[in-house]
């Protein structure tokens, strides 16, 4: 059996808490790219770490991605590559992110500081349960804590500085990428998959620890705009068309057993999540998901369907809907590097630790990655109940994903 890595546990912390104090907040209402500020920010402390720790062609491009390289010492073995994302989700504030660490966690519900409505229940968190002991990282309840996906980060720098320091560790070369704009579906618009230059990659973006996500939703997005007539109530008798009730009536039309309230497992979902306007234009942003990718067209066509009825009944109305691909499973992608997956495998069995094989119900880089052909598993980070207020973070499972990390790394060594 390998050796587990004695990764330096109270760095690994010092940079997660230093991680996730810069507000990396992705903002979908802007074209820049990045999105924010904060990923400007970050990537800069990222590019002045990298090169502390001595990796080759760090570098932050024009496009805020930030790039680095460990050179191999051994010959002839395939580059990999490491990544995660710089940005947060613009669904909570991260700005003014205060972490509490709770150490040899004693069990129970979590009360926040910040917030005396916001509790970290074993009701609704049940893995808590198996942690007892371990150093947990909460939000103070005011903001989310920004685990996802700064512990993925924050693995990978502790990696790589564990590398650097033991150059008696076989491995091939290592392309360390970080990425922005994750969150709103950008992460991966301005990667070379030539410049990136490896056979396959590792997101490290998942949940817990253990988990080797090989299955992604599909996903594709839908953009409603109901057009009515706009006109003073005053005079609006037989002249005012009234967008408003129309989009009422498309929205309650929309199948409840196909929302994700009502969905789960291997079941997509067809999802409103914004909407925007007045009498004259309502905007209806909507996400379709499946792992089946065929079937985000049948969800699509339901909906136009659905959006002409309503147009029909509604004198006056029109109704537009403008489809957008947005990812792919990362399942159909996969099987091109197979040792992709088996070697995530292989260093779990070689370090005797558990895993899993699992789908997860969104998507990550990785799914843009494998699907331009850079076939890219996603693996744990330690992070729980993203997004939320109510997000935090298991140290113990982050080294022992950098544990997974470094032994992955050392089995494409030997390929």
């Amino acid at each position: 059996m390998a050796e587990l890595a004695a990764l330096n546990r109270n760095r690994l912390l010092e940079r997660f808490l230093r991680y996730v104090q810069v507000n990396t907040t992705a903002n979908a209402e802007t074209d820049d790219y990045p999105s924010s500020e904060g990923q400007w920010e970050l990537g800069k402390i990222l590019l002045d770490e990298l090169n502390v720790l001595g990796a080759e062609d760090a570098h932050v491009d024009e496009f805020g991605l930030v790039w680095a390289m460990l050179p191999g010492n051994v010959e002839n073995a395939p580059t990999i590559a490491w990544n995660s994302h710089l940005d947060t989700s613009p669904e909570t504030t991260g700005e003014n992110v205060k972490p509490q660490v709770i150490e040899q966690y004693a069990g129970g519900d979590i009360a926040l500081p910040g917030d005396s409505s916001k509790v970290i229940t074993v009701a609704e968190c049940p893995e808590l349960n198996n942690l007892v002991g371990k150093t947990l990282i909460t939000t103070d309840g005011t903001t989310l804590l920004g685990g996802d996906d700064k512990a993925g980060i924050a693995i990978i720098m502790e990696a790589a500085s564990y590398l650097i320091e033991h150059p008696e560790i076989p491995h091939g070369p290592i392309r360390i990428l970080f990425t922005c704009d994750e969150e709103i579906g950008r992460g991966v618009n301005h990667v070379d998959i030539d410049k990136v230059g490896a056979v396959a990659a590792y997101t490290l973006d998942g949940g817990g620890a253990g988990d080797i996500d090989i299955e992604t939703f599909s996903a594709d997005g839908l953009h409603v705009q109901v057009k009515g007539v706009n006109i003073h109530p005053s005079i609006a008798k037989d002249r005012m068309v009234n967008a408003l009730r129309a989009a009422g009536t498309f929205l309650d039309r929309l199948p409840r057993e196909q929302a994700p309230e009502a969905t789960e497992d291997r079941v997509g979902f067809i999802h409103p999540y914004v909407l925007e306007g007045g009498v004259a234009q309502v905007n209806i942003k909507i996400l379709l998901r499946d792992f089946d990718t065929s079937e985000l067209q049948v969800k699509a066509d339901l909906v136009k369907a659905i959006a002409s009825e309503v147009e029909q009944e509604h004198a006056g109305i029109e109704i537009v809907v403008e489809h957008q691909k947005q990812y792919r499973n990362m399942a159909d992608g996969l099987p091109k590097e197979p040792r992709a997956v088996e070697f995530a495998k292989q260093a779990h069995d070689e370090l005797g630790l558990e895993y899993r094989l699992s789908s997860i119900r969104g998507g990550t880089d990785g799914s843009m990655l494998t699907e331009k052909g850079l076939p890219t598993p996603n693996l744990s980070s330690g992070q729980h109940t993203q997004h939320s207020p109510l997000e935090w973070a298991c140290l113990d499972e982050m080294i022992q994903q950098g544990q997974v990390l470094l032994q992955t790394a050392i089995v494409w060594g030997r390929a």
